[in-house]
């Protein structure tokens, strides 16, 4: 594994796992989440978040959700799997369905772009892009709003609910306010740009419940 996971990073141009901060999730509670502070305060026309996250559920759960103030404005943004083989992503309210592969128990990188100009939500997992799939255009997102690890919020910063939690290990979360280019996106080799929005090595973390972080040692992958 350790050197495959070396070879892997060779041919990307990628430096992967070594040295990075995973977020554990040890259980499903509606208490364990991460809060993540936006370095840039504005409203989005544009977006692009990628992750990286490791479960076994065969349930849906939410993987990153942000909500906006005011009654009615919890679903600003949210990447919520339902396996085997689908993933919604919500959008200012908007439900979006994609049917993708179904995958064995493996690190998985997600990347969600959005523009509101033109509407299209485009999902790319492990390099693969998805049908595009599109939205109401012209409504940003923000300028305030409450990022969220590990849980789907049902009110600004709270309302959690356990079944529809997180159980796994997350790191890598990164935001910019534009699209990324798809060559980028299509060999997941993100790392080395740091997001505007969001940056995974510099940006504030708040762990709440029993979150763990722990530094990803290469030699025990």
């Amino acid at each position: 594994m350790k050197n495959f996971l070396i070879l892997f990073a060779l041919l990307s141009g990628c430096v992967a796992f070594e040295g990075k901060n995973i977020i554990i999730f040890p259980k499903q509670t509606a208490t364990d989440h991460v809060i993540l502070t936006p370095t840039l305060v504005k409203p989005l026309d544009q977006f692009t978040i990628c992750l990286r996250s490791y479960t076994d559920l065969t349930q849906e759960h939410a993987i990153i959700s942000i909500a906006l103030p005011g009654t009615g404005n919890y679903n600003a943004f949210i990447i919520y799997p339902k396996p085997p083989n689908s993933y919604y992503i919500f959008i200012n309210q908007e439900e979006v369905i994609f049917k993708v592969d179904s995958g064995v128990v493996e690190w998985k990188n997600t990347c969600v772009t959005w523009d509101s100009e033109t509407g299209l939500v485009q999902l790319w997992i492990n390099g693969k892009r998805y049908p595009r799939k599109g939205t109401k255009t012209g409504s940003p997102i923000g300028p305030r709003m409450s990022v969220v690890l590990g849980q789907e919020q049902d009110s600004f910063g709270g309302g959690f609910d356990a079944k529809q939690s997180f159980q796994g290990e997350i790191y890598d979360v990164h935001m910019w306010d534009y699209v990324l280019p798809s060559n980028t996106l299509s060999i997941f080799c993100y790392s080395d740009l740091s997001g505007n929005i969001f940056d995974w090595k510099n940006g504030t973390q708040v762990r709440k419940g029993g979150v763990i972080t722990k530094v990803y040692d290469i030699t025990n992958a």
